[in-house]
């Protein structure tokens, strides 16, 4: 759920910034900007530790070689994606890319439900409401693609 907080909370504070002045961020664009790389800063960053390591490399499917580098390279492509977010000449091009790594992650996602992966000691996300946060994190991604 924390990835959610942080699109909406990164999302409404960023348009409230908007309305208080801040010339960059006048707008929803803008403000869903702000909120999707506040949200891949974190998704991010828990592929390097923060406790959630281990149990992002657990996630990934068994026919995949080399998880390790796998939850690595993600990673990387996260946090990326979230500076290209904040760019004005790139940001479109980096929620399009963005939105097709949630779907190229998204089985990861279902392995850890389907064989219920613990993430940082808690049950994986059940498929269903893991499904439903996908779709809102990709609808917000190819918003500010396709904006």
């Amino acid at each position: 759920m924390a990835p959610l907080v942080t699109l909406f909370a990164g999302t409404l504070l960023a348009r409230l910034l908007g309305l208080l002045g801040v010339d960059a961020l006048d707008g929803w664009l803008p403000g869903l900007r702000v909120g999707l790389a506040l949200m891949f800063v974190l998704t991010g960053l828990a592929h390097f530790g923060l406790g959630r390591r281990a149990s992002l490399v657990a996630m990934v499917p068994p026919r995949l070689p080399r998880p390790e580098l796998l939850v690595t390279v993600t990673g990387v492509l996260e946090l990326a994606g979230a500076a290209g977010l904040l760019l004005p000449a790139t940001y479109r091009l980096a929620a399009g890319c963005l939105a097709l790594l949630m779907l190229v992650m998204f089985p990861a996602n279902v392995h850890a439900a389907r064989h219920h992966v613990e993430l940082a000691g808690k049950p994986a996300t059940p498929l269903p409401l893991r499904t439903a946060l996908q779709a809102v994190f990709v609808a917000a991604a190819l918003t500010v693609a396709l904006a």
